[in-house]
């Protein structure tokens, strides 16, 4: 609901939407999430976001958005460089705190939004699993 509030995060709904995971973003918790901005999908290829929208392609859909999804509220004075985070999606993924906090590459523009069910750090890039 307070990315919904926001205004920043259209696509990252939408897609949620289509995977059938508002459910899940919106149980107790507590999840902590690396969320995209529409600008971060806007970015992302031509035609991409069209593609995994599509029914044929939900699961690749799931795959990706759980991705950016870790149980727990991590806040950021909890990271550290080079620390690793299993997400709900089974991979891990690389927070590095160098000269400003990145997610396997995406830089975190905007650290603990506090939600009530957990933590939302908004990323300008959409990191995809291998």
């Amino acid at each position: 609901d307070i990315a919904a509030s926001t205004g920043k995060f259209n696509t990252l709904l939408s897609a949620a939407k289509a995977a059938g995971l508002v459910s899940t973003l919106k149980s107790d918790g507590p999840l902590t999430i690396f969320a995209p901005t529409d600008e971060a999908f806007a970015a992302l290829p031509a035609g991409t976001v069209e593609t995994l929208l599509k029914p044929e392609n939900k699961a690749q859909l799931i795959a990706i958005l759980t991705y950016h999804v870790v149980a727990g509220k991590v806040m950021s004075g909890d990271l550290s460089n080079g620390m690793t985070a299993p997400t709900v999606q089974g991979s891990n993924i690389t927070i590095m705190t160098d000269g400003g906090v990145t997610v396997n590459g995406a830089n975190v523009i905007s650290a603990d939004i506090e939600t009530s069910n957990g933590v939302i750090h908004v990323i300008d890039a959409v990191i995809i699993p291998e």
